[in-house]
């Protein structure tokens, strides 16, 4: 038996898995930011870092819950 997923499953994914990403890189790598898009929103307190951090967080927390909704409900289908 396959599961047959759709696009709101594949888009949570994918939400959850980049935000993960820009979570981490931001713990790493603190002023990324500033170097990649040339400005520095906080004048390097770590302010925003943090932010940006915690919102990155919680996104892949409540994309990952929908995406296994859907998951779940693609199962009790089949």
């Amino acid at each position: 038996m396959k599961r047959r997923v759709g696009f709101l499953f594949w888009l949570e994914s994918f939400l959850a898995g980049l935000t993960l990403v820009l979570a981490l890189l931001t713990l790493v790598w603190d002023d990324w930011i500033e170097h990649v898009f040339g400005f520095d929103p906080d004048q390097h307190n770590g302010s925003f870092e943090l932010e940006l951090t915690i919102v990155c967080l919680l996104i892949t927390i409540v994309c990952g819950v929908l995406a296994r909704r859907e998951w779940r409900r693609a199962a009790l289908a089949t």
